[in-house]
């Protein structure tokens, strides 16, 4: 059954190896709250020395404004640890990502933030970059058929953890998946102190 996750303009980031530094430099960490990235999200390519947008950057031009799907290439995510990043781009405005490979840690703390992460074959990238070459597009994304549609009956699949895709379309994080097993939890809490009682 077909279940549009996402749907929306897509930005096309040409670039390999975006570590987390360049997704929000280490200026911005020194906040406790998990609000107000957006702002900051590729700060040193979106602005220039004096504060003025960079007009070369592609998060700057017009015809991107709204973006909500972010296409890039390899290994994005990569570097420190960082869960701000994973912030700045979901308060940017994006929630799915399309690249041909992630950083493990940047990938989980995504995950848990509720955005999705699509890999995809060099091949595929390659081709999903031709189509925006063409002129702006706006994809679909079907999370339960696992397919990006195009448009014009083009459509390109991809894979994910099953439980990854079923945590995204229930809309919940590890704490809530947690949470659906809270009779079982009690029930065994409530057997062990029976026949434990010594452990308190």
């Amino acid at each position: 059954m077909s279940q549009i996750f996402a749907q929306g303009l897509v930005c096309p980031l040409d670039k390999n190896n975006v570590d987390t530094d360049q997704i929000i430099p280490k200026q911005f960490l020194t906040s406790v709250s998990r609000d107000g990235f957006a702002q900051a999200l590729f700060y040193d390519w979106r602005y220039l020395a004096d504060g003025q947008p960079n007009p070369d950057f592609v998060l700057n031009a017009p015809q991107y404004q709204g973006a909500s799907i972010l296409l890039t290439r390899a290994n994005f995510g990569c570097g420190s640890s960082r869960e701000h990043a994973p912030w700045a781009i979901q308060q940017y405005g994006f929630n799915v990502v399309i690249a041909e490979s992630f950083a493990d840690i940047f990938f989980n703390n995504s995950i848990n933030n509720g955005m999705l992460l699509i890999s995809l074959s060099a091949s595929n990238i390659e081709f999903l970059f031709s189509r925006c070459q063409q002129g702006t597009q706006e994809w679909k994304i079907d999370l339960a058929g696992q397919q990006i549609i195009l448009g014009n009956n083009a459509a390109v699949g991809f894979q994910i953890d099953p439980d990854i895709k079923q945590r995204l379309l229930s809309g919940l994080d590890f704490i809530g998946v947690s949470e659906q097993f809270a009779p079982q939890i009690r029930s065994y809490e409530q057997q062990r102190a029976s026949q434990q009682p010594w452990l308190g």
